[in-house]
C-alpha cells in the first residue's frame, strides 16, 4: 500500500514538473516567453495594430497589463513583465511603456 501510494506521488509530481514545461505558441506561430518582451521590435509592431485588452492578454500573456486605475506594487521592473498602456478612446492600446 506504501509503495502504490509512494509511486502515484511520484507520478504526480513529474506530471506537475511537464506541465510546467509547456511552451504555448501566439496565434501567428511564435513561441509565448513567459518571462517578458525579449523582442523590442515585434512587440511594437503589435502594439501598431492598436489591441484590444484580450487580444494583448493572448498575444503577450507573461506581461502583466496594467489597466488604468489597477493598483500595482512600487517596485522596477528590468524584465519587460509589467506594461502600462496608453488607451484609445476605444479601450484599444495605442502605446505604452514598461515599469
Amino acid at each position: 500500500m506504501m509503495r502504490s501510494r509512494l509511486f502515484a506521488l511520484s507520478v504526480l509530481g513529474v506530471a506537475v514538473v511537464l506541465g510546467g514545461c509547456h511552451h504555448a505558441t501566439r496565434p501567428d506561430g511564435t513561441r509565448v516567453d513567459k518571462k517578458g518582451v525579449t523582442n523590442l521590435v515585434s512587440f511594437e509592431n503589435f502594439i501598431a495594430t492598436h489591441p484590444t485588452a484580450d487580444e494583448f492578454k493572448k498575444m503577450y500573456p507573461g506581461v502583466q497589463l496594467m489597466m488604468p486605475g489597477a493598483i500595482s506594487a512600487l517596485d522596477t521592473r528590468y524584465d519587460n513583465t509589467r506594461f502600462f498602456p496608453q488607451l484609445d478612446g476605444n479601450g484599444h492600446v495605442i502605446g505604452g511603456d514598461f515599469h
